[in-house]
């Protein structure tokens, strides 16, 4: 069998990995196409680097539109020659997705798109834009199949790869401790986002809230484990905080450190304070009650108010269908109320818990893991398909 796969980011090159890991262990295959160096170490040889395609915003893409074009006709024509018993694009959709409509608009060949796009929470015609190229979805929630499926797409829920992540040691943990002198007081994570419009806009307003916080539990010691792109920033925001901080700074250390040290602050964290986004789940993997805070620019927040079709933007709450990670979001983005819902959360987090426990349950927790469910429903497909 001969497989194409397409990625653009690094963790659309983690999910292509473990999928052509569990390909592998159910048949004989060959792989071409994009991908990042996880894939590469999987077999695959890339058409060209992955990271030309990892841009992001109107500013950043127009000055490579050119080069983005010419990459993108580049791959579909490699599919074309190739002949794959079946196209996988990985997350990316701006890009992924138009490789497939180059390649639809020629041939029948068997399309897959991983990870579905989040019409649940706004532009819902997106799926019905996405049916005409893509036959089959694999979806990392487990409520999004049936989108899909109203759209005309085959879709199977293949798990979330948060519950294969590695979670601290007890000894990992003591040893993140002795080094950044925590000793036995509790911790409070703050993340104020991995990109740099998010860390400029948050960190100003999680700064005042965690004063405030600390006013009232002084013994909490702040940790802020920063990503690698805006290390330097987080810094320089966090020096204008009047609280101390502990910053995580992964450009400081070799890469399988600063990993640990970054699985050790959350499994040590007894309370956190996060953007919207993924950490969620990172932090429910490991039973951190949390407070979500986020902002927008005002012309952004207007056009997602209007969007909106969900009352919560926190994946705990959805997954496990309830609402009790609190949200201080938009022109609730304020200090003195994210500091009240952390005070609520520190007296009461039993509640928050059994949601995270419900969340990791529904996501895959402990049954086979997703790279693997993600190759049996790829395989299942293109029988199907055939008959």
């Amino acid at each position: 069998m001969r497989v194409f796969l397409v990625a653009g980011e690094a963790s659309g090159d983690k999910l292509g990995a473990a999928l052509m890991t569990g390909l592998k262990s159910l048949t004989d295959v060959e792989f071409d196409g994009v991908g990042g160096p996880l894939m590469q170490a999987e077999g695959l040889k890339s058409l060209f680097p992955m990271d030309e395609l990892s841009v992001m915003g109107l500013a950043e893409v127009l000055p490579k539109y050119p080069e983005l074009r010419r990459r993108l006709h580049q791959t579909a024509n490699a599919v074309l020659d190739v002949q794959p018993d079946v196209l996988i694009t990985i997350d990316s959709p701006d890009f992924g997705l138009r490789v497939a409509k180059l390649v639809k608009a020629k041939t029948s060949i068997r399309t897959v798109h991983y990870v579905a796009p989040s019409v649940w929470a706004w532009r819902p015609k997106r799926a019905d834009k996405m049916a005409k190229v893509i036959d089959h979805v694999l979806a990392l929630l487990p409520f999004e199949p049936p989108y899909m499926q109203a759209a005309g797409m085959e879709c199977d829920f293949v798990g979330h790869p948060v519950v294969e992540e590695t979670l601290a040691s007890d000894c990992e943990v003591r040893k993140f401790r002795n080094k950044f002198q925590l000793e036995s007081r509790p911790v409070l994570l703050a993340l104020p986002g991995s990109r740099r419009g998010e860390v400029s806009r948050l960190s100003p307003i999680f700064g005042p809230a965690i004063s405030k916080f600390k006013r009232q539990n002084p013994n909490y010691e702040v940790v802020v484990p920063a990503a690698g792109a805006v290390a330097d920033l987080v810094k320089e925001q966090i020096g204008e905080w009047d609280v101390s901080a502990h910053v995580i700074d992964p450009n400081a250390y070799d890469l399988a450190t600063a990993q640990a040290y970054k699985r050790a602050a959350f499994r040590a964290a007894d309370l956190a304070l996060a953007a919207s986004g993924t950490v969620s789940l990172e932090l429910a993997a490991v039973e951190t009650p949390m407070v979500i805070a986020y902002d927008f620019s005002l012309i952004t927040r207007f056009l997602m108010k209007r969007m909106a079709l969900i009352d919560t933007a926190t994946l705990v709450n959805l997954v496990s269908d309830t609402r009790v990670v609190p949200e201080c979001l938009f022109e609730n983005c304020r200090a003195d109320l994210i500091a009240d819902k952390l005070v609520e959360v520190q007296k009461n987090p039993n509640d928050q818990i059994a949601a995270m426990r419900l969340t990791m349950d529904s996501l895959g927790r402990g049954g086979e893991a997703p790279g693997l469910c993600a190759a049996k429903a790829v395989l299942t497909g293109i029988t199907k398909s055939q008959t």
